[in-house]
């Protein structure tokens, strides 16, 4: 009976020992993954394909990387540029791994690559940003120091395994202090640019004041000689018009000009006249034919 329990104890202890063998010796791999097999910490192989793979019990380990896009967000830098001008920069880069062997014996894990790859990044801007001045950055020419920048990535994380699929910023900026230094004096430009406008505006103004006023004069005088004009043929014409009628009616033409005084010369309600009708101004007030005599 004893020897039964300690044959069915060893028989137990076997069965373990063959259930622990098989369990490490199985491993899964996921779609997403991609798997670096280790033999006593050296790389022996690497598994791409999804599903249910094996290795050596005990004397092989797994790393897993991960095979799809992976971000990274790169840490804000001062780069200075050709004038001298520092700017933060804010950069963030996508990368996919490659290669598990070489990116695991260059930067062993993602955090590895992270410290790299901003590494690489910052070196990259100061280069390129290096040559070229503030005022470019400004310009559409910054899309293609982009573009030069992320192929210099692209190009030196193949040593790690990687590709970097595209480098982008997310903020170029001044520091603090340059800002508003950089305000201020445009602000003072702009303060002049609009002083010099409303200088330029009010000389436009006097000038075109000058020039209403030289073509009031000129049309204000052509009207009056014309006016003088009419008013003097118009005097001639009426002379002509009394003469005419003084030639065929002497005394009724003295009548009329007299009738045509007194309306002028008597007019309003306070006009009074104290005295003799004597002289000719009222020679028709006793006589309608004006010949009395004085007394």
């Amino acid at each position: 009976m004893t020897m039964n329990k300690t044959i069915l104890a060893v028989i137990g202890l076997i069965v373990i020992a063959l259930g622990v063998t098989a369990f490490g010796a199985v491993f899964t791999v996921h779609q997403a993954e991609q798997t670096l097999v280790l033999q006593f910490g050296n790389p022996v192989r690497v598994v791409r394909d999804p599903g249910i793979h094996f290795k050596l019990p005990f004397i092989q380990n797994v790393v897993a990387f991960d095979k799809r896009v992976l971000d990274f967000d790169a840490k804000a830098e001062e780069v200075p540029t050709s004038d001298q001008k520092q700017l933060v920069v804010d950069a963030f880069a996508r990368y996919r791994i490659m290669d598990p062997l070489k990116f695991y014996q260059t930067v062993n894990n993602e955090r590895g690559m992270q410290i790299r790859l901003g590494n690489l990044i910052n070196a990259n801007l100061r280069a390129v940003f290096g040559e070229v001045s503030l005022a470019t950055l400004l310009t559409a020419e910054r899309g293609k120091l982009i573009r030069n920048i992320a192929d210099r990535v692209k190009l030196q994380g193949t040593a790690f395994g990687i590709d970097v699929i595209d480098v982008r910023l997310k903020r170029v900026d001044l520091p603090e202090a340059n800002s508003q230094a950089i305000f201020r004096r445009m602000q003072t430009q702009r303060e002049q640019e609009a002083r010099k406008i409303r200088a330029e505006g009010q000389k436009d103004a006097k000038r075109i004041r000058a020039d209403a006023d030289k073509q009031r004069t000129i049309i204000q005088a052509n009207a009056q000689k014309k006016g003088d004009i009419l008013r003097g043929e118009g005097e001639a014409k009426a002379q002509n018009t009394y003469n005419a009628a003084y030639g065929q009616d002497r005394d009724f033409f003295d009548f009329w000009v007299s009738m045509n005084a007194l309306s002028e010369g008597l007019t309003g309600e306070s006009t009074r006249y104290i005295g003799p009708p004597d002289g000719d101004f009222f020679r028709f007030f006793s006589d309608i034919t004006g010949k009395s005599k004085r007394k």
